[in-house]
């Protein structure tokens, strides 16, 4: 029963951003609307936001995410935004680092700085914060497979830089289900894979208190191709299985669960979004008191990040692309996100131009300065449809969690294995994906500038241009840093990682320090867990 008592005590006006809560005709607005009764934000189950006063005490953190060419290349695009008025950094890897390769690996050639910035070495981490305060900003990375060793490489730079690691505050994905569910970006099999998860987990709730070790994805199972209900029901059942490993490897669940943070899509369907928020809340709130026995509403409370949707933005009439990511935008903030990144209007064609990646961060200043959404808490509450899609998204998501947790036999995280070792996740988001598809060939579902309205400008702005010189400036660069390091020390860090591997029981996050200490590359480090772990090959068929 929603306490309103309790929420005006906990909404007490002392720390309300410097702002005019009315209309532009200066009508004056509540902070909640709802009778008596009715949920509250800030109360369990948090259907309609985390906090009690939401964004009247501060706005959601404005990110943009940016990574391309080489380390100095990015550092430039950080400032820019930064100087633009963003409030967050978020950090793009090229494809050989996400896959834990080196610039200067055959398989590289082609790919180096391309889709994301290029990090070899701790060389390349000094040159990507150069000038930049880590205790001042907050930084999200998105990694997964080599995501120990880029934070052990940041927390590295930190050190160096003076900056206690207690004040470090940001973001590390480390989401390695999804990349097996959805993503592919896997190294490892799926339970060392997991003991890499637990190992930043468990030392993060030690050294980094402000930091969130792990950002439960299901941005990329919706561009995979999933349903709303599908993301819901795979990103949280994700959650719930790295709940149950952090608790396997001697944590307690308050320990930990109030620094886990999630990572959403925001699609085009704009009710459906708002709604699909709104029932991840509650979701997560129920199953952390009830399954997990968590007393610290922290650790009940879900907190996320969204992008805009990136496989709704189209090549044909890019600049309609502006107002998909506009709308939405709109949902991910009237669904109470706590931090969003907009893409950028031709993310279809290229890496985001410095204008159209500007143009994206200002849609987002529109809609918290001008258009009052930030005014209220979840102004769409109450809401006939909106009531009931957020109660018809729970419903499938739980008969979906449901035959997870049944695959484990009570188990989320086994149940999560097993579906992924058998492909169930993939399966299922293969044919939700083939269902849209004929969707769109059927013009059942129009795609404006796609498969109707086509007429129109067709021209391709101009777009980001990465120059092949920039992979042989990064090989250059690597093989500096490895002529001018201490191989002995290299060796030695190794030597450490490997045997730490072998004990299941030992977080390797220390080796991982050691390693960039030494300036040990990413590759380097990640043959060296393939030597003892082995590498995952995906069912066939699936």
């Amino acid at each position: 029963m929603a306490n309103r008592p309790a929420w005006q005590a906990a909404y007490d006006g002392s720390d309300l951003r410097d702002a005019d809560f009315e209309t532009m005709s200066g009508l004056p607005l509540e902070a909640v609307y709802g009778p008596d009764g009715t949920d509250l934000p800030g109360q369990f189950p948090y259907t309609r936001g985390p906090y009690a006063s939401m964004y009247r005490s501060k706005l959601w953190t404005m990110r943009q995410f940016a990574g391309f060419g080489t380390a100095q290349d990015t550092n430039a695009r950080f400032k820019e935004l930064l100087a633009a008025g963003g409030t967050g950094l978020s950090t793009a890897f090229d494809m050989p680092t996400l896959l834990g390769r080196d610039s200067d690996d055959p398989l590289a050639e082609g790919e180096v700085g391309r889709a994301g910035v290029a990090v070899d070495t701790l060389a390349d981490m000094e040159d990507l914060f150069a000038g930049i305060d880590l205790g001042a900003v907050t930084t999200s990375m998105t990694i997964n497979s080599a995501a120990p060793i880029v934070l052990a490489m940041y927390i590295a730079v930190a050190d160096s830089g003076g900056i206690h690691r207690r004040a470090l505050g940001g973001t590390l994905q480390n989401d390695i289900l999804k990349e097996f569910q959805a993503q592919k970006e896997f190294i490892f099999p799926p339970r060392p894979s997991l003991r890499l998860v637990t190992d930043v987990v468990r030392f993060c709730a030690a050294e980094l208190p402000q930091w969130h070790p792990v950002s439960v994805s299901g941005y990329h199972i919706r561009e995979a191709g999933s349903t709303a209900a599908q993301e819901l029901a795979f990103t949280l059942g994700n959650g719930f299985a790295y709940v149950e490993a952090a608790i396997r490897a001697g944590l307690t669940v308050d320990q930990f669960a109030p620094r886990l943070s999630f990572f959403f899509n925001a699609h085009i369907d704009f009710f459906e979004e708002v709604a699909k928020y709104r029932a991840a809340r509650r979701i997560w709130a129920r199953w952390l008191r009830d399954h997990y026995r968590a007393t610290d509403p922290r650790s009940t409370q879900l907190r996320f990040h969204t992008q805009t949707a990136g496989v709704s933005l189209t090549a044909q009439q890019p600049l309609v692309n502006i107002a998909r990511v506009a709308i939405e935008a709109l949902a991910a903030v009237l669904g109470g996100t706590q931090s969003l990144h907009t893409d950028a209007y031709d993310e279809a064609l290229a890496l985001p131009s410095e204008q159209a990646a500007r143009v994206a961060l200002r849609t987002q200043q529109v809609i918290a300065h001008e258009t009052g959404a930030a005014h209220v808490a979840d102004p769409l509450g109450g809401s006939w449809f909106v009531e009931h899609l957020t109660n018809e998204l729970e419903r499938q998501a739980d008969e979906l969690l449901a035959h997870v947790h049944a695959q484990g036999a009570g188990s989320m995280l086994e149940g999560t294995v097993e579906a992924i070792e058998q492909g169930w996740f993939q399966g299922q988001i293969a044919d939700a994906s083939y269902d849209f598809q004929r969707k769109l060939a059927n013009r059942r579902w129009v795609l404006v500038g796609a498969n109707g309205f086509t007429e129109g400008d067709d021209l391709r702005p101009p777009t980001l241009y990465i120059d092949e010189a920039v992979e042989q400036q990064q090989r250059k660069r690597l093989a500096a840093v490895k002529q001018g390091r201490d191989d002995t020390a290299v060796r030695g860090a190794l030597e450490r990682l490997a045997d730490d591997a072998t004990r299941p029981n030992v977080n390797l996050m220390p080796a991982f320090l050691d390693g960039a200490r030494a300036y040990a590359t990413v590759g380097e480090m990640i043959s060296t867990l393939d030597g003892v772990f082995g590498t995952w090959q995906e069912p066939a068929g699936v």
